[in-house]
């Protein structure tokens, strides 16, 4: 059983196990597992499925509302000073009537499309291609989605297309009151290029549950007061993680009775 600590699954780890029928991940991205070594040996692979989308969703709004509203900065002060003139809190900005692009519209990416309706946002989205059974704008194209979005909320896997989704010309675009919000994976953002926009003011600010280099966060983050940092646990509460402890029991059951598995990923 894999989780998002562990090493890669590659061809060379997948060789030593000649044996090897099943893998399975409680993490929702596959990334880190050679499937197509897995599908020529006809290995099978299970994943988390859509399990964490609720609790990644939920993260994703309150780091967006985080940022908006210096909340941790504001908790630093109170902490440090003991006093309420927060110098900062003429910089805040509400969530309410923000234009959010979501990149992925995935079971994540809808869920918090549906969070932010709440909050009156208004939703556009890029995907692969576009669906036609959902109302918000579509883009295809990044650049045209940050220059007309205020926060990006970043839902989308990791793969060779997806890479750095976010670089300097998509943050230029966004704009300097723009907001990165990323529950995806860390290198869907240009990291180096990110500490330098926000350095330079070139964006507003970001909220970062993964990182490109994990575990290590860069230096230059630490000190900002419009970066809400978190250490890769927004599907990490206690009830979720009881449903991914009874969903890898039950694909085990499943495989060794010889029955179709619960969250089977299919190999293409």
């Amino acid at each position: 059983m894999l989780n998002k600590q562990s090493p890669p699954i590659n061809a060379i780890i997948l060789q030593l196990l000649p044996c090897l029928k099943l893998i399975v991940t409680t993490s929702t991205g596959i990334d880190h597992i050679d499937l197509s070594v897995c599908k020529c040996r006809g290995i099978q692979v299970a994943n988390i499925g859509k399990l964490y989308s609720e609790d990644v969703a939920d993260m994703a709004v309150a780091l967006l509302i985080g940022v908006l509203s210096k909340i941790s900065a504001a908790d630093r002060f109170v902490r440090t000073t003991m006093q309420f003139d927060f110098p900062q809190y003429r910089s805040n900005s509400k969530l309410h009537g923000k234009r959010v692009g979501i990149v992925g519209l995935g079971s994540i990416g809808r869920e918090v499309a549906k969070r932010l309706e709440g909050f009156g946002c208004i939703i556009l989205y890029l995907s692969r291609k576009k669906n036609p059974f959902v109302t918000y704008p579509f883009y295809s194209n990044m650049i045209e989605l940050a220059s007309t979005s205020d926060a990006l909320v970043l839902c989308c896997p990791q793969n060779e297309q997806t890479r750095h989704i976010v670089n300097k010309e998509v943050m230029l675009a966004l704009g300097n009151k723009g907001v990165i919000v990323n529950v995806g994976r860390g290198s869907l953002i240009d990291e180096v290029e990110l500490v330098n926009c926000l350095m330079e003011g070139h964006i507003g600010g970001a909220g970062l549950d993964v990182f490109e280099n994990e575990p290590n966060v860069p230096q230059q983050l630490l000190a900002m007061d419009n970066v809400v940092l978190s250490p890769h646990n927004a599907a990490f509460t206690t009830e979720t993680y009881m449903a991914a402890t009874q969903l890898v029991e039950d694909n085990l059951e499943a495989f060794f009775s010889n029955k179709p598995l619960l969250t089977l990923v299919k190999l293409e």
